[in-house]
């Protein structure tokens, strides 16, 4: 009996190990998910101003949320921040300005802008660091484009190395992402040369220069506001950490991270904002809070001026359609917004850019004619690469099918690029214009990028000045909020204090980012379901007076 007993336990001991076991490998397989998707999808902000304009961020006590112009003690002889005390709670509330006014008199302009909330126990930091008066400088980020034609090579072996472009070569095979650079750039070079050289190379970083000097000469005439813009390329020259070197060398104290993509992608702004976050990693002595503080916009395809920048020049493409191109369209005028595509595999992961660019054609085609006056508006991607699939419609596919459809007129606009360049320019203007009219569509428009456009130039000043004033917007949280994967957030948030040493954060289910570390909420969900599971063996061992062996047909 006793070795029946001793036997028994034995086999329960066994079935509590396999039971174990196999839930701590389910839990593993869970974990797994939770730091993937917990830490990544679950960061998509489900942005306030759906709803409301404002942003919203939950911030613990004692976190304080300035503007980068509350440092300033000149500067806020022109700024007046409101600060209010939430007393009574633990918890209190960042909110932008809602909406944000385009008034010409700054001051008026000024004075609406957002309430700032500091904590019961908090220290308004306008009262310190204030004696150094606010050195301003703008970084416009964007991608780049190879100088001569014996750069184009290069060129794409910086773009095709960047996982956040090819996000596919992870854990141990991200070593072989370089080879596959390598090998793409040397055999895509020679086409992509022949297309620079038919428009006689890129003009973007040209346009990028002329839009920082004038964005710097209109803050200055709309607003009184001094200030240097930097240009800083993601895969040529000038590169990004030259930009920054500049910054450093300018000894700049408030910086506005401006990308000069209207819509977030992790493919673009996120890659870019990648790079900031691991220079200011790296070098906290030259870009941490004692030396200079600094605030992101990460996307503003929703500006008012925006949308009536670019519904300006569609409408000015519409008016050139003849009475008899009218005629033999039937009445009918065409728009195609054709968008940078991505792989869809981004968007799965979170990207938020495919909702932008489809939120921000509904928001441009409110100042359009509509179709009870001929005016019918389509969405398409362009410039997809490789056999995997990317976001559809395709361009080069809805072209024919627009022309069998019988369309004759179409105005073509590239909804995502603020600069002419060879997308725009080749792409569209070459490519794309050949497969209009060899599908039948003879009457082709492209409407110009913004470049140097006035009012464009006129609201990225108050865009600027928008960004001195609204609580500040770290490159950590613009990454997080916008679902930029594998983040390392500790080094800033830590040690940077720009936002008043806040935590890791996580989105709540109503999208607001809560002050908490999402790896350590992953790993406590784990043990919580890691013991249920423990318990849960034991109650069924219990109830059923067998092992989950035996249950399962496991035991011989």
């Amino acid at each position: 009996q006793t070795s029946h007993d001793h036997l028994l336990e034995t086999k329960k001991k066994e079935a509590m190990r396999f039971g174990l076991r196999t839930f701590l490998a389910a839990t593993a397989t869970f974990h797994t998910y939770i730091s993937n998707n917990y830490r990544v999808n679950a960061f998509i902000v489900k942005h306030q101003h759906q709803q409301n304009p404002s942003f919203s961020i939950i911030r613990e006590k004692n976190d304080i949320v300035p503007s980068l112009a509350s440092y300033s003690s000149s500067s806020r002889k022109r700024v007046k921040t409101t600060t209010k005390v939430l007393k009574g709670t633990s918890l209190q509330v960042a909110t932008s300005p809602i909406p944000p006014t385009y008034s010409k008199d700054s001051k008026k302009k000024l004075q609406n802008s957002s309430e700032r909330y500091i904590c019961e126990y908090g220290e308004n930091p306008t009262d310190d660091d204030t004696d150094e008066d606010m050195k301003v400088g703008i970084l416009l980020l964007n991608l780049g484009a190879p100088g001569e034609l014996d750069d184009v090579e290069g060129f794409l072996y910086n773009l095709f190395a960047d996982r956040d472009i090819i996000p596919f070569f992870k854990g141990v095979f991200a070593p072989l992402q370089k080879y596959f650079a390598k090998y793409v750039s040397k055999n895509r070079a020679p086409k992509s040369a022949a297309a620079y050289e038919s428009i006689g190379g890129s003009p973007l970083l040209k346009y990028t220069n002329l839009q920082a000097d004038l964005l710097t000469k209109a803050l200055q005439t709309q607003h009184g506001i001094e200030s240097k813009a930097y240009v800083g390329m993601r895969y040529w020259y000038p590169f990004t950490e030259q930009a920054l070197d500049d910054i450093r060398r300018d000894n700049i104290n408030a910086l506005v991270i401006l990308p000069l993509y209207p819509h977030f992608s992790t493919t673009t702004s996120g890659s870019s904002l990648r790079v900031l976050q691991e220079e200011f990693s790296k070098r906290m002595d030259w870009y941490g809070p004692q030396r200079m503080r600094h605030t992101v916009v990460p996307s503003w395809y929703e500006r008012e001026g925006y949308l009536k920048s670019m519904s300006t020049l569609i409408n000015t493409e519409l008016e050139t359609f003849s009475k008899e191109e009218l005629d033999m369209g039937k009445g009918e005028r065409h728009i195609l917004f054709s968008a940078h595509g991505v792989p869809n595999a981004v968007i799965e992961a979170g990207d938020p850019y495919k909702g932008h660019i489809e939120e921000c054609v509904k928001l441009i085609t409110q100042y359009l004619p509509g179709e009870d006056e001929g005016v019918y508006v389509h969405l398409s991607y362009q410039s997809r690469v490789g056999p995997i699939e990317w976001l559809r419609p395709y361009t080069d596919f809805v072209l024919p099918e627009l022309g069998e459809q019988g369309v004759k007129n179409i105005v073509v606009v590239p909804i995502s690029f603020v600069s002419d360049n060879l997308e725009t320019l080749e792409e569209i203007g070459i490519e794309y214009r050949e497969l209009a009219e060899e599908s039948g569509i003879v009457n082709w428009r492209r409407c110009d990028a913004l470049n140097t456009d006035p009012m464009f130039i006129n609201d990225m000043a108050d865009m600027v000045m928008d960004a001195l004033n609204e609580p500040m917007q770290s490159v950590t949280e613009a990454c997080i909020a916008n679902n930029v994967a594998d983040v390392e957030l500790n080094p800033i948030e830590e040690n940077s204090g720009v936002m008043g040493g806040n935590k890791n954060l996580i989105v709540d289910e109503n999208g607001v980012i809560v002050s908490q570390d999402a790896a350590a909420e992953a790993e406590k969900l784990n043990g919580r379901v890691a013991i249920l599971g423990v318990v849960l063996t034991i109650l069924v061992e219990a109830l059923s007076g067998k092992s989950l062996p035996e249950l399962f047909g496991f035991a011989g």
